[in-house]
């Protein structure tokens, strides 16, 4: 079996991370905790990261990182469906290829009281809201919007021992239907 490069192991480490993060929060992970999940010992994880906090940064930075790039990637579609659309399918590759993100993402947006990820919370909320072209004072979107961010999240962990092109389009139908938006009919 060949050895897992510097990017796959450290993209293994912050997606368990992210995962034990949503889980436990981040007080109550302890970097041993992180260690035992991927196999590391305590002094290996932390000779990658030295820190409880540089490892939470580098999860966190990484979440905001990709939910930017998702709202960069439909910023020219004109709001609505399309967008929705194009917008859940990305979401789906992001559950599909990190599935500690959605969960990480959905515990970020839960905790607006913590004064420690404010500002990833902001910027998370913000790129949301763009890639949905959401106004911010629209609460029934913003409703729809988690409902579609939970579904997905909840039916990744569910079918995250099968195969990807299988789930992928079941799980963006069910994002998407969350939404709220009418099925196309067929002809």
């Amino acid at each position: 079996m060949p050895r897992q490069t510097k990017q796959e192991l450290d993209d293994e480490i912050i997606n368990c991370a992210a995962t034990l993060f949503a889980r436990h929060g981040f007080k109550e992970t302890s970097i041993q905790r992180i260690a035992d999940a991927v196999g590391y010992s305590k002094t290996g994880l932390l000779h990658r990261y030295p820190s409880k906090k540089a490892l939470q940064q580098a999860v966190l930075d990484g979440c905001v990182a990709e939910m930017r790039a998702i709202s960069t990637a439909v910023a020219d579609l004109p709001p609505g469906p399309s967008r929705d659309r194009e917008t859940i399918e990305a979401l789906v590759d992001l559950a599909l290829r990190r599935p500690g993100f959605m969960a990480l993402l959905l515990s970020i947006l839960n905790s607006l009281d913590a004064s420690d990820v404010a500002p990833y919370v902001a910027a998370i909320g913000d790129a949301l809201s763009s890639a949905f072209a959401s106004a911010p004072d629209d609460l029934a979107r913003a409703v729809r919007i988690v409902g579609a961010l939970g579904a997905l999240a909840v039916a990744a962990v569910t079918c995250h021992d099968r195969p990807p092109s299988e789930v992928r389009p079941l799980l963006a139908a069910v994002s998407y239907d969350a939404l709220g938006h009418p099925r196309p009919t067929a002809n």
